[in-house]
């Protein structure tokens, strides 16, 4: 083997978790049915601007996604970690094929009703909100501890290809057969998660089993506050999000620097997603750091570093590559946070770890977004981009490298220790 194989063999993506048929099932159906849900997402907020030609109303998706996100993620962790999560996981799969059905269902009869689409979107989230968790808590249960990074890689590899795939996907149905074929798609689709769900062996609780419900969610938010790796996880990504996320100003940029350009938009819409993507086929190398609490301070910020960079890049290819290149510091800090929580968590708890994560990666970019449009409107656009990533990068640092724990917090050495 010459030195150049050996060196990309080092760096490409690894594979080896798809050697366990149990999770190579739940990959490959997680996969498929994230494009579906992805292409129902696009097609409701089409719908609801299509009967109501508001864009307020199409922003009220926000809440209706986000509310049951917050209230399910965590009471769904906290029962992942009290009942057989194979169960839990073909229940939650299910609540979200039928919001999929009433959206179907609604549509074919012609009702036009934004406020049972909205319903249906809150059902879909609470499905979403319990299977997310419970679905990452079964990983480390199906792998073995030193591969789990590896598979993290590969799930946000999948679930990047499918927030790409899945709006190309309803630009064609939509065009083609209209909203009912977008949601009879995904319904369709949907059938390749519950396959693999189906599949999973018994994954009955281990350890001490707590009662779900609010004294449970509070002991999973008590062990957060007690294990500084645990809480500095959480933080660290908050900062990532709340600060340097420049979601809510593509169309800004576009207006301002690009004369309105739909096709510039549609470019700095997809390149975090190519980012992340480009990063995932390269990513073998992440699963042999050490030191994740470190690395993890680092690359984010580069993300917000490379952020703040895009903000006076006056090229549009420019502006992609830097977005790009933060999207793959984005996936490889998102791969080292999921493997902490998996890996450091005992397993009674990795649910309700898992459903805080869940409230965190969705409830963080909102912030973002708040935060964006706010300082953008009383500052400028420049501004409010390049100054969030570059706080994002400073403050990142201050609170990463001054935790001791988090800063020496060392994988292997943990691992070697339980045994």
């Amino acid at each position: 083997m010459t030195e150049v194989e050996s060196g990309l063999r080092r760096v490409a993506l690894d594979v080896r978790p798809l050697k366990i048929p149990a999770y190579r099932r739940l990959l490959v159906g997680q996969g498929v049915s994230f494009i579906g849900f992805q292409l129902t997402s696009v097609a409701v907020s089409a719908e609801i601007y299509d009967i109501t030609k508001s864009s307020l109303w199409v922003g009220l998706l926000g809440p209706a996604n986000l509310i049951p996100l917050v209230i399910f993620g965590l009471w769904g962790g906290a029962i992942a970690d009290a009942v057989d999560r194979r169960k839990l996981l073909l229940a939650g799969s299910v609540v979200a094929w039928l919001a999929t059905l009433a959206l179907l269902i609604q549509t074919w009869a012609g009702l036009k009703n934004v406020y049972l689409i909205l319903v249906a979107v809150v059902l879909q989230s609470i499905g979403f909100s319990i299977t997310s968790p419970t679905r990452g808590a079964i990983i480390p249960r199906l792998l073995p501890r030193e591969r789990v990074a590896a598979a993290n890689t590969l799930n946000f590899l999948v679930s990047s290809l499918g927030s790409v795939l899945g709006p190309l996907l309803a630009g064609v149905v939509l065009v083609q057969g209209g909203y009912g074929t977008a949601y009879l798609v995904d319904g369709i689709l949907f059938g390749a998660g519950f396959y693999a769900a189906i599949r999973l062996p018994r994954l009955e609780p281990l350890g001490e089993i707590s009662r779900p419900g609010l004294r449970s969610v509070v002991d999973g938010l008590s062990y957060i506050v007690s294990k500084p790796i645990v809480m500095m996880s959480f933080a660290v990504d908050i900062i990532a999000m709340a600060f340097a996320m420049p979601r809510a100003l593509f169309p800004q940029m576009a207006a301002e620097r690009f004369d309105g350009s739909t096709v510039a938009f549609g470019w700095l819409s997809a390149s975090i997603a190519i980012g992340s993507v480009t990063a995932g086929v390269f990513s073998g190398w992440m699963g042999r750091v050490r030191r994740q609490g470190m690395a993890l301070t680092f690359v984010i910020a580069v993300w917000g570093l490379t952020v703040a960079a895009a903000a006076f890049a006056q090229q549009l290819w420019l502006v992609v590559v830097l977005l790009a290149m933060g999207g793959a510091a984005d996936l490889v800090s998102a791969v080292w946070r999921q493997t902490i929580l998996q890996t450091y968590a005992p397993d009674e708890m990795r649910g309700r770890m898992q459903g805080v994560f869940m409230v965190v990666v969705a409830g963080g970019p909102r912030l973002g977004d708040l935060r964006a449009g706010a300082t953008a409107s009383a500052f400028g656009l420049v501004p409010a981009w390049a100054g969030g990533g570059v706080a994002c990068a400073v403050l990142v640092l201050i609170t990463g490298l001054s935790v001791r724990a988090f800063r020496r917090y060392d994988s292997v050495a943990d691992r070697l220790k339980e045994q």
